[in-house]
């Protein structure tokens, strides 16, 4: 930098600045530095949507109808319930507890509490005039101490080092040492991305002289960082999709219109349904709608919802019904053969709130116990009056209610919520409950706004699960009703469903930082568009939801208790932290999109750890990371520095494994055994790759207790096993009967788990084979999934989860024998 003369104006200007600067400094960094050295900033992270849409009660439970600002006193409104149904309070929050994790937890030391440590870093003082040698000997004094630091800073400390690297970096700019504040910047991908100074760091790439800019070219890092910047910078941002300044339309809508109306009005988001709902409000009418009608359907949505609110139940009422119970429907009072009162339907049951007197409670039935519904009439005098009669399981007596005018809308309703339980118990997914519920929620609106003889009509339209047991009768085969436990819907709350890429499953842990409630398994899946899910493993419920970048997630691995690693289709590795569910950590070392990640221990490099439960300690773990192109890095899980790294010669690397002291990987047209330095020592191939046209390895699993090698290639239905004691000898060949494709497989215990694509009843369905590994024979097959089977994970050998594509884009959790 040159210097220039005390009368220049810029040069004073210059010294301004960096008193400026240093009085901020001071102010800031001679304090107690508790902030530095413990403040996560985390990024903004993607909201969960499923939160905004389902997890806000729009109507009170029995338990909220329960607490004092609830008195008996309130009158009950006529209509109740008319917004969507909440699946936290259809499935119940206080079912016997299971332990946090399938293993037992040391609780005692969760009790301990974490002594923070207090850093301070003190800056050097000005005692000299402000002139140009001065300040430029000032800064690199400054720059000697933080390096210091730098140096002397354990990598754990990896919070207060990003900080000394940010610092650093600004001492960097103002020497105009830029190519060096670029590095420091860099350096905070591997220590906190969450403060990096994005539009400072676009800002001076963007004014870096043709000089700098050449050298910069010529190290990969900041090569790398520039092109990052840069794209960023070219991206579109997306439009948050949550309702803001929502306005009634105007104008006429066609189809496309009114399912962006409705999904910013905040009444649903799932576009399948919008569809039926704009069918049901097009009756009878060009396919298109007018503002008026949707102006009614809107207000009678929002009217039925500020309804609900005022909704109270007597406590001998509130006593009969599960405590996350919500009345959702409201008839007229009718007379029954129960007495007169009013038809109430929650999402469990129906019942009859009697009136005359104090208001009772009679049982009608629950939706699981419904053998038959009809819409008959019955004749009074000389009327015919409508009545609606259900027959219920193990009860001779059948209920019968004169609903009149209301007859049809409650027949067509009863129906829906019934079907929908029903399908909800054979497929072990409780959503399909909400989904019938919303349905049936839209079926009244539509009810209600349209003013024309075909209004049931058009609210049939609306009736998808009823319509779908009359229709395609969906029976579930007896070997997957008894193995399947439960399914969940990471995609829930989104417009439609996402593919389910990647699973994996995280033991509860309680160490001296976590909170209780932070030390319970959980289910980690990864999505389309750079989404994660993150569920608690103990109840099945959505903790978490955040996005990482923009592309498919293609892995995960834990790669220490408070760390786990994601590789995206991006190139990039993102580094998450377990406490604040944040990225502040990027490993952007890869120039492909990363395949595999794994992680061994040094200390012990014969043995697996693809199940282990208990992590080594720092000094011992180190990763391994694969790209497509062939490259792969090993890393020092403590620092996040580079070991070292190869590149393997061939065109595709789809997966790694870790067996023998040796990398086994998966090139597409062989599988190569190599030394951590790359050096290939065994080759592993079948004939069927040299057929036409040839066959590519998709992917293989280790059972080094069998010397057994299993894969299997893209487009084939047939398993390949292998000796690894004499890899010589040609593999055996297993053919998956109905299979089509296989695209993942998992071993848990004696079994090899199987995912993939087969036939069903004549439709090509997602399925799981469990093969006995000392047999190698079909023990069993799963037909749990609509579509392709793309990801497999295992909890704790207990249980084998599994995630299906976009068509459905659900996770089964399955039971191991």
């Amino acid at each position: 930098m040159k210097t220039r003369a005390p009368g220049d104006q810029p040069f004073y200007r210059k010294v301004l600045e960096t008193y400026m600067f240093h009085s901020f400094l001071k102010a800031r960094l001679n304090r107690k530095m508790d902030a530095f050295a413990h403040l996560e900033l985390s990024t903004e992270r993607e909201e969960d949507r499923l939160g905004s849409m389902l997890d806000s009660p729009r109507r009170p439970t029995m338990e909220k109808m329960g607490s004092k600002r609830f008195r008996p006193e309130y009158m009950i409104s006529k209509r109740m319930g008319m917004s969507l149904p909440n699946l936290q309070d259809i499935k119940p929050k206080d079912y016997p507890a299971r332990n946090s994790s399938l293993r037992r937890i040391n609780t005692k030391l969760a009790a301990r509490l974490v002594s923070k440590s207090v850093s301070t870093f003190k800056i050097p003082e000005i005692h000299f005039p402000l002139v140009g040698q001065c300040v430029l000997s000032y800064y690199i004094d400054f720059i000697s101490h933080l390096s210091r630091a730098i140096n002397i800073l354990p990598p754990e400390n990896s919070a207060l080092l990003a900080r000394y690297f940010y610092l650093r970096g600004l001492i960097g700019l103002m020497q105009g040492k830029l190519l060096n504040a670029l590095s420091d910047f860099q350096n905070l991908y591997k220590t906190d991305v969450g403060i990096f100074p994005a539009d400072l760091v676009r800002k001076v790439v963007e004014t870096l002289p043709p000089s700098d800019r050449s050298q910069a070219e010529q190290k990969p890092e900041l090569k790398r960082l520039i092109s990052q910047v840069l794209d960023k910078q070219r991206e579109i941002v997306k439009v948050d999709d949550h309702v803001k300044n929502f306005e009634l339309p105007k104008t006429h809508m066609q189809l496309d219109d009114f399912v962006k109306r409705i999904q910013e009005s905040g009444i649903v988001k799932d576009i399948d349904t919008i569809h039926r709902l704009f069918d049901a409000l097009t009756v009878g009418h060009q396919k298109q709608i007018d503002p008026e009608t949707f102006k009614d359907f809107y207000n009678y949505w929002k009217e039925t919802e500020s309804e609900a609110q005022d909704v109270n139940l007597p406590p001998t009422v509130i006593a009969r019904l599960d405590k996350n119970e919500c009345v959702y429907k409201l008839s007229a009072s009718v007379k029954t053969n129960k007495g007169v009162g009013k038809i109430a339907m929650t999402q469990k049951r129906l019942f009859l709130l009697t009136e005359g007197g104090q208001p009772g409670y009679e049982e009608i039935a629950t939706f699981r116990d419904i053998e038959e519904v009809k819409s008959t009439t019955v004749a009074f005098l000389l009327l015919r009056i409508p009545t609606l009669k259900i027959k219920v399981m193990s009860r001779k007596e059948v209920f019968e209610a004169n609903l009149k005018s209301e007859c049809d809308l409650w027949h067509l309703m009863v129906k829906e919520m019934w079907a929908g339980k029903k399908m909800a118990d054979d497929h072990k997914d409780p959503q399909y409950i909400q989904q019938a519920l919303t349905n049936v929620l839209l079926m009244d609106a539509v009810v209600g706004a349209l003013q024309s003889s075909k209004i049931i009509y058009a609210a049939s339209k609306l009736s998808y699960f009823d319509k779908m047991r009359n229709e395609v009768p969906m029976m579930v085969p007896k070997t997957t009703a008894e193995t399947l436990k439960h399914k969940i819907n990471p995609s829930s709350g989104e417009t439609f469903p996402q593919s389910v890429e990647f699973l994996l499953y995280t033991p509860g842990q309680l160490d001296t930082v976590e909170k209780h409630g932070d030390a319970h398994p959980k289910l980690w899946c990864a999505l389309d568009e750079g989404k994660v899910a993150v569920f608690d493993a103990s109840t099945w419920s959505k903790q978490h939801c955040f996005k990482v970048g923009s592309s498919k997630l293609k892995c995960m691995v834990m790669a220490e208790q408070s760390q786990v690693w994601i590789g995206s289709q991006d190139s990039i590795i993102y580094i998450i932290n377990t406490h604040s569910m944040s990225c502040n950590k990027q490993l952007n070392d890869h120039r492909c999109e990363v395949k595999d990640i794994i992680v061994q221990a040094r200390g012990s490099l014969s043995r697996p750890r693809v199940s282990s439960l208990v992590l080594p300690s720092h000094n011992e773990r180190e990763a391994y990371s694969c790209s497509i192109d062939g490259t792969v890095i090993a890393w020092n899980v403590s620092t996040l520095k580079v070991n070292h790294r190869f590149q393997l010669p061939c065109e595709t690397l789809t997966s790694i494994k870790f067996h023998n002291n040796r990398l086994w990987c998966c090139v597409g047209s062989c599988i190569l055994a190599v030394t951590t330095t790359g050096v290939v020592r065994q080759k592993v191939k079948t004939e069927e790759l040299v057929r036409d046209p040839p066959l590519s390895l998709l992917t293989f699993q280790l059972c080094p207790e069998r010397d057994q090698l299993w894969a299997s290639c893209s487009g084939s239905p047939d398993l390949y096993v292998w000796n690894l004691a004499d890899l010589s000898t040609p593999a055996q060949k297993i053919s998956l009967q109905d299979c089509v494709e296989i695209t993942c497989m998992m071993r848990v215990k004696n079994q090899m788990w199987v995912g993939g694509r087969g036939l069903s009843q004549g439709k090509i369905k997602g399925k799981i084979f469990v093969v006995d590994a000392e047999k190698k024979t079909v023990e069993k097959e799963l037909v749990g999934h609509i579509n392709t089977v793309k990801a497999l994970c295992s909890a704790e050998d207990r249980y084998v989860l599994s995630g299906s594509g976009k068509e459905e884009g659900k996770v089964a959790i399955w039971k191991v024998e």
